[in-house]
C-alpha cells in the first residue's frame, strides 16, 4: 500500500472538538495507526469565533500527527508553505470540516490530492470537489442532477457526540441522577460572551439556590479555557458589567495546589460552583437535569445529548454581539467601527430578529420552531431562575423537552461513513 496523506481542513473552536475529534478517530479506526502508511494533518483556517487555542486542542488528539494553527494559513492558501515546511506524500486527500469550501478546491489543485467536503447545510463547488458527505437527503435535490454521484448522506456528526456515550459502557450513569438536582452552566469560552454569561449565570444560580438550596451547579469548562481566565470574569474589580447590573460575582477557590483541576468558583453567600474540567464532558452533561447555555455550537451538543437547556441571549451589552454568528456579529466585527455605530447597528439587528422571531440554537433551527426556550434582550436572572425552577417542580416538562431534542436530532454514525468516502478517495 503505498503511503497517503489525510490533510484535515477545520477552523473554529465547534469544528474542532465535535467535528475534527470524531472524524480522526474514525480514520484511524479504518484506516490503522500506523503513521508511516497514513499521517493525518490539520490545518485550520482563520475563524470569527476563534479563541486561539484550536491548534493545542487538535494536537492533544491521538489520531493527528501535525497541526498548523490559523495564523498561518493563508501562506498556505496563496503558496503552498506551511510555517514548518511540512513535506508532502504523492498521494493524499484534503477532508473538509469548517471553513470555506472554496478551500479544499485550491488545497486540493496544489497538492494534486483528492477532496472529500463534509457538507452541514450547503453543498458548493460541485464541479471541482470530488465527495461530498452530506448531513440530510433533503441537500441532494439542491444540486445539479449531474453531480448526484459526488454526494452521499452520511448524516449528522452532532449526533456522534450522543452515539459516543450511549455506545460507551463506562458512561451508563443514569439520565440525568435522580438522586442529584444538577445544573450546567455553559457561559461561553470568548471574552464578550464570558463578560456577560458568567455574572449572568452566577446571579441565576443564586436566585435558584435561594429557593432550592438542594442544587448543584457546574461549569464545564471550555478547554480553551483556563480557570483563572474565566474567573476575572466573575471578579468585580475586573468585570465593569458586575456592578453596572448588579449581577452575580464569585472567587476562584483551589483548595490543593496538587489537584489544580479540583476547583470551584464561590459567592459571597456561599454557594459553590464546581469548574469541571474534563473533555469532553458528555458524562457531566448527561446527569444534567437542566442546562443554562449562550448560543453556539454547545446548543449543538446538549441537543445531540438530549439534554434540556434554556438559551441565553442578554443584550444588556451590545458588544456582545461581536461574537455572535450571521449578519450582527459581522457588522460589528468590521475595522472602524465605532462603539456608538455598533449601538446603533445592533439596535435595528434587534428589533428585526424580535420581529422576524429568528432562531439561534442548533436545536430549534434543526426543528425549525423552538423546542429550547431562547430568552432573548434585556433578560433578568430572578426571571430566568423562576422558569428554572417551575421546569425543576415539573420534570415531565423537562422529560418532554428531552424527548424532542432525541427527535429533532440527525442520524448518527457520520463520522464512520465520512471516513469510508475518504478510504474510497484514497484508494481509487
Amino acid at each position: 500500500m503505498q503511503a497517503a496523506d489525510i490533510l484535515i481542513l477545520s477552523n473554529g473552536p465547534g469544528e474542532v472538538t465535535t467535528w475534527v475529534r470524531p472524524v480522526v478517530k474514525a480514520l484511524r479506526q479504518q484506516l490503522g495507526d500506523d503513521r508511516s502508511q497514513i499521517r493525518i494533518s490539520v490545518l485550520l483556517s482563520p475563524c470569527p469565533n476563534a479563541t486561539g487555542k484550536e491548534a493545542a486542542i487538535a494536537q492533544s488528539y491521538p489520531e493527528v500527527d501535525r497541526v498548523q494553527s490559523a495564523e498561518h494559513f493563508f501562506p498556505f492558501l496563496l503558496w503552498g508553505t506551511t510555517a514548518q515546511n511540512w513535506d508532502w506524500r504523492d498521494k493524499g486527500v484534503v477532508v473538509f470540516l469548517g471553513g470555506d469550501q472554496f478551500f479544499p478546491v485550491v488545497i486540493g489543485k496544489r497538492l494534486g490530492y483528492r477532496t472529500v467536503v463534509y457538507a452541514e447545510w450547503e453543498a458548493r463547488w460541485h464541479r471541482w470537489i470530488d465527495r461530498f458527505g452530506v448531513m440530510k437527503p433533503e441537500m441532494m435535490a439542491q444540486i445539479p442532477q449531474k453531480y448526484a454521484d459526488k454526494l452521499a448522506v452520511v448524516g449528522d456528526l452532532m449526533a456522534d457526540v450522543g452515539e459516543e456515550r450511549e455506545n460507551n459502557p463506562q458512561s451508563q450513569t443514569p439520565t440525568p441522577n435522580s438522586q442529584l438536582e444538577l445544573i450546567g452552566l455553559l457561559p461561553g469560552s470568548k471574552s464578550a460572551k464570558l463578560a456577560q454569561g458568567v455574572p449572568l449565570t452566577l446571579a441565576i444560580a443564586q436566585s435558584i439556590h435561594a429557593q432550592r438550596p438542594q442544587t448543584r451547579f457546574v461549569i464545564p469548562v471550555a478547554p480553551t479555557l483556563d480557570f483563572s481566565t474565566l474567573a476575572h470574569f466573575a471578579n468585580p474589580q475586573q468585570n465593569p458589567l458586575i456592578q453596572q447590573l448588579g449581577w452575580g460575582e464569585a472567587q476562584l477557590i483551589v483548595p490543593h495546589p496538587d489537584t489544580p483541576d479540583k476547583a470551584w468558583l464561590e459567592t459571597p453567600s456561599g454557594l459553590c460552583i464546581e469548574l469541571w474540567r474534563k473533555f469532553p464532558a458528555h458524562d457531566l452533561l448527561s446527569q444534567c437535569h437542566l442546562c443554562l447555555t449562550t448560543v453556539g455550537a454547545n446548543t449543538a451538543e446538549l441537543g445531540s445529548l438530549a439534554v434540556p437547556m434554556i438559551v441565553l441571549l442578554p443584550t444588556q451589552q451590545l458588544d456582545a454581539m461581536r461574537a455572535w454568528d450571521g449578519l450582527p456579529g459581522i457588522l460589528a466585527r468590521l475595522p472602524g467601527i465605532g462603539s456608538g455605530l455598533i449601538r446603533i447597528i445592533n439596535l435595528i439587528m434587534i428589533q428585526q430578529i424580535l420581529r422576524q422571531k429568528r432562531l439561534f440554537s442548533w436545536p430549534n433551527i434543526w426543528a425549525k420552531k423552538e423546542i429550547v426556550p431562547e430568552l432573548f434582550g434585556k433578560i433578568q436572572p430572578c426571571e430566568v431562575a423562576q422558569r428554572v425552577v417551575d421546569y425543576l417542580e415539573h420534570p415531565e416538562q423537562l422529560e418532554e423537552m428531552r424527548s424532542r431534542l432525541r427527535s429533532v436530532r440527525g442520524q448518527p454514525g457520520a463520522a464512520q461513513k465520512l471516513a469510508q468516502l475518504v478510504q474510497q478517495e484514497l484508494y481509487l
